[in-house]
């Protein structure tokens, strides 16, 4: 079962939501504030995103430009990523979905094909 987290006032994971129904690919949606990404989740998708950190962080949001990430992000280790993300959901990168063996960041209609259809 695939697990999508996202944000509802966020249009592009409404667009996503859309999409699945539409497609009719089961799905359990998460608030992602509220609920982030678990480590176990994110350390499945740095894998299968073949080990780049920064495909899992939301870089166009408040969050990241306020705590200075495009220059911090280069010197951390992956442990302190993903701790980061797991404590502040806004840093996730949406919707984030993960299960199946895969994991997508944001919503590229023909990337969601080719993975999910």
């Amino acid at each position: 079962m695939l697990t999508v987290y996202i944000y509802q006032k966020c249009s592009t994971c409404r667009d996503a939501i859309k999409w699945l129904d539409l497609h009719g690919v089961e799905y359990t949606a998460k608030p992602i504030r509220e609920t982030p990404p678990s480590r176990k989740e994110l350390e499945t998708a740095l894998k299968l995103m073949d080990g780049n950190i920064r495909r899992l962080f939301n870089t166009s949001g408040m969050d990241y430009r306020a705590q200075g990430l495009a220059e911090r992000l280069p010197g951390m280790t992956d442990d302190e990523a993903i701790a980061l993300l797991t404590s502040n959901g806004n840093l996730v990168k949406r919707p984030f979905v993960i299960g199946n063996g895969l994991a997508l960041t944001g919503f590229k209609p023909d990337l969601w094909s080719k993975a999910l259809l």
